[in-house]
């Protein structure tokens, strides 16, 4: 079975930064565009970055540009989100997805999904 494995949340101050790791498992994720997703309690899951298979499209949140990067090492298998400058509103567990449709990624309804990372911002 086909998994994906998140790891790299944590609690931090407002102002720090936070590498997440989305590493893939029973297949190889150069395949499939990658997401990476998160959910606030009492809040919907919001798409934070998308990075295409095909062409190597990068999308963000609006919310999010210019503070988190998003990459991908397909050599190991693993998909990173780098997120600098944080807030107290990024404050959310953080999953990654994965599927060859990209647009089924961005609509959420990707085929595979990680069990998520908590992220805390809070000093």
């Amino acid at each position: 079975q086909p998994q994906l494995v998140e790891s790299g949340g944590g609690l931090v101050q407002p102002g720090g930064s936070l590498t997440l790791s989305c590493a893939a498992s029973r297949f190889a994720l150069d395949f499939y565009s990658i997401g990476w997703f998160r959910q606030a309690p009492g809040k919907e899951r919001e798409g934070v970055s998308y990075l295409s298979r095909r062409d190597g499209t990068i999308m963000y949140a609006d919310s999010v540009k210019g503070r988190f990067t998003i990459s991908r090492d397909n050599a190991n298998d693993t998909v990173y989100l780098q997120m600098n400058n944080l807030k107290p509103e990024d404050t959310a567990r953080y999953y990654c997805a994965a599927d060859y449709s990209w647009y089924r990624l961005i609509a959420g309804t990707g085929d595979y999904w990680g069990q998520g990372t908590q992220v805390t911002i809070s000093s």
